[in-house]
């Protein structure tokens, strides 16, 4: 036998925070000094499967990074200048808690507007500012970034946010893709397609507005204009039905309205589809053929084609060909989009829900720039916002309308406070600035959204300088504005967990650390809905009521009364016209994470600049070459960056990758400076793929 290697690297249990449907299972290096070597996926965790993405391999980058925030901060210079001076914790919190005192006085406890979202998905360290929020009455947050329209359109069809286990992509016959680009945001989707086309010869169909790494990968790639999924769904139902497809046995015991959905894509055939998808005849039929001589067809259905105005519509038919064809009976086959569902966690005591007043104002956390420049309908007609906690987000990057976020901003009346690990753009624009530890130096509890485990991710290694956790900052803040009384307040983090894993009877902090993480997947029968969807009658819904399909964040309703009744083509979209001739989808970067990810060395080089991806026909007939510098705009404002040309891109459509920090545009001008803000139906939602566009050379 070997003797142990001397200071070799203890392996350590561990879970990414990040806001990745993943949610990867980790083995971290932890060193004989204390620090952070290598992260790595945890091999024996079923879904992660040994694997995890390149960026947060190399997450000893963003722990021992130099430009880490070290102390509290007080700014001394004008807003956004950047000038600021170090101060202790006392006086920081102080300071703050004065402020907020201050905005209470003047306007109400209402003009306090504590704003986060998922920059960790950690549980404890996410979701506690909603205690703080309730003790005092403080302005609540309707959460529209990322979800509504994805988790609407698939609950419209099933009844509940749940589907087939995730791992079964690895024993399917065919795995379609559909919407997301797994080998740069998902990696273990990859791991199981893969692992089905080695082991078993099945097919992968990847669907997507541009020739992603995954659509170059896949047995199939289908580029189609953003936008028009739901035309290529219903043309490949007209094909299931018209080619004798169609399960009609299960279409009778399980779903609404199977002969009035016949009668409606009778008419949306493949040369109705092509004209609108810009996909081919061929295509349609080919991809529709597949599916109908394939049973066990998983269909992965992601979050980016939902980020349209038609989003949920889109997604409710896409979800809807599985239904057609039986493919819920089969392991291996269903549609699956996220398994929120399963986690039944009790998340009282972290929010602190015996606190919540409904009368209390619920703000919409996409119309920050409304909410910030005194929109009154943004406000919900009540008092100004005139002080903020802003954690594990950066909304002066990634929210959307970035003009009239950073004009929000810019206002003096304002005092914001935000707790971070770098200095955004968002904490360039703070009043107070305090320094936040990563997730490696804090305890936590993580779901995962793509999978089924529940997953601890323990403190391994002390934050540097000053560097304290959200739970801190959030209960001394309590005590310092005269907080309602909670034992939420006087809890730790690991205390939280261990409360809400007996409270939600998943065993207990000791157990979890001992195994490691906790399999929730439901068994075969429920989990492919074989004893009826989760609606009072059993039935997969066709033809869904939207006002009815259960919000995924209870907030106000967008416009939905023109939403169509069966699965459509839903022609919302922000069209190209004259003035705006393209389409523009803001696409993930493969070495990015939102704006998480961009300070890093890195993930700089591998992404290079700021460029726009441009087919080479479009960019000659405007004058434009490969690598010049270019500038795109519309009625929201414009922005600076340089053509890529880019091979098989659809006519009259534009990808721009990644949320690169303003200052590395050419004119200090972000790319949500294109997005709007308005809400898409029917629960509101940010559309940060549909966006048209002007094109012209700098």
């Amino acid at each position: 036998m070997n003797a142990p290697v001397a200071n070799a690297p203890i392996l350590k249990a561990s879970a990414c925070p990040h806001d990745c449907p993943s949610t990867c299972a980790l083995e971290v290096e932890l060193l004989a000094d204390g620090t952070i070597g290598r992260l790595k996926g945890a091999r024996d965790n079923a879904y992660t499967a040994g694997v995890i993405c390149a960026k947060v391999a190399r997450y000893a980058d963003r722990l021992y990074h130099p430009d880490r925030l070290m102390r509290p901060l007080k700014r001394v210079g004008p807003k956004g200048e950047g000038r600021f001076e170090e101060i202790s914790w006392e006086e920081a919190l102080d300071t703050v808690a004065a402020a907020f005192l201050k905005a209470e006085a003047a306007h109400g406890a209402q003009a306090v507007w504590p704003y986060h979202y998922a920059g960790t998905m950690g549980l404890v360290q996410r979701d506690s500012i909603h205690r703080l929020r309730h003790a005092k009455g403080y302005s609540r947050q309707f959460d529209t970034i990322c979800t509504n329209m994805a988790w609407t359109g698939y609950i419209a069809g099933t009844g509940l946010l749940a589907g087939p286990d995730p791992r079964e992509m690895a024993r399917a016959d065919m795995v379609v893709i559909w919407g997301t680009n797994p080998v740069s945001t998902q990696v273990n989707v990859m791991t199981h397609a893969v692992t089905a086309r080695k082991t078993r010869g099945a097919k992968i169909v990847a669907i997507d507005v541009y020739p992603t790494q995954t659509v170059k990968q896949a047995d199939l790639g289908l580029v189609l204009k953003p936008g028009t999924d739901a035309a290529l769904a219903c043309a490949v139902m007209h094909v299931l039905f018209r080619d004798g497809h169609a399960d009609r046995d299960y279409l009778a015991r399980y779903t609404d309205c199977p002969d009035e959905l016949e009668a409606h894509v009778a008419a949306r055939s493949p040369q109705w589809a092509a004209a609108i998808t810009g996909l081919s005849v061929e295509e349609i039929e080919r991809f529709a053929a597949m599916v109908g001589a394939t049973k066990k067809t998983y269909f992965r259905l992601g979050y980016g084609f939902t980020r349209q105005r038609n989003g949920a519509v889109s997604m409710h038919a896409a979800s809807c060909i599985a239904a057609v064809t039986g493919a819920w009976q089969h392991e291996g086959g269903g549609a699956f989009h996220n398994n929120g569902a399963i986690y039944t966690l009790d998340k009282s005591m972290i929010e602190g829900h015996s606190l919540i007043d409904p009368a209390v104002r619920q703000l919409d956390q996409s119309q920050i720039g409304q909410v910030l420049t005194g929109d009154a309908e943004a406000l919900r007609h009540g008092p100004p916002v005139t002080a903020m906690l802003i954690q594990n987000t950066n909304p002066v990057s990634v929210a959307p309308e970035q003009e009239l976020v950073k004009q929000g901003f810019a206002r003096e009346d304002l005092f914001v406070c935000v707790h971070e690990q770098f200095m955004t753009e968002t904490a360039k624009m703070a009043d107070i600035v305090l320094p936040a530890t990563q997730f490696l130096e804090h305890d936590d509890l993580y779901k995962g959204g793509g999978h089924q485990y529940l997953m601890f991710g323990p403190k391994l290694t002390e934050g540097p300088g000053e560097t304290r956790p959200n739970l801190y900052v959030l209960n001394e803040i309590a005590r310092r504005v005269g907080a309602v009384e909670h034992p939420g307040f006087a809890m730790s983090a690991r205390e939280h967990v261990d409360w809400m894993l007996k409270a939600s009877n998943f065993g207990s902090l000791e157990e979890i650390e001992r195994e490691r993480w906790v399999d929730c997947q439901p068994e075969f029968r429920k989990a492919h809905y074989l004893d009826g969807f989760a609606w009072p009658d059993g039935k997969f819904r066709f033809k869904p009521d939207w006002p009815t399909v259960p919000a995924p964040n209870a907030g106000p309703m967008g416009p939905f009364e023109q939403m169509p009744a069966l699965p459509d083509y839903w022609a919302v979209v922000e069209e190209a016209d004259a003035e705006h001739p393209f389409r523009l989808a803001t696409s993930p970067a493969r070495s990015f994470l939102n704006s998480t990810f961009n300070e890093t060395a890195a993930s700089r080089s591998k992404e290079g600049r700021p460029d726009l991806m441009i087919g080479a026909e479009d960019a000659q007939g405007l004058g434009i070459a490969d690598g010049d510098a270019i500038r795109i705009g519309n009625r929201r404002g414009a922005v600076m960056l340089h053509a890529r040309f880019t091979a098989g891109l659809k006519r009259g459509v534009v990808i721009a990758e990644g949320i690169w920090p303003n200052e590395a545009y050419p004119d200090g001008k972000g790319i949500n400076t294109l997005t709007g803000a308005d809400a898409v139906a029917p629960y509101g939602g940010a559309a940060f793929h549909d966006i048209s566009v002007w094109v012209r050379k700098a």
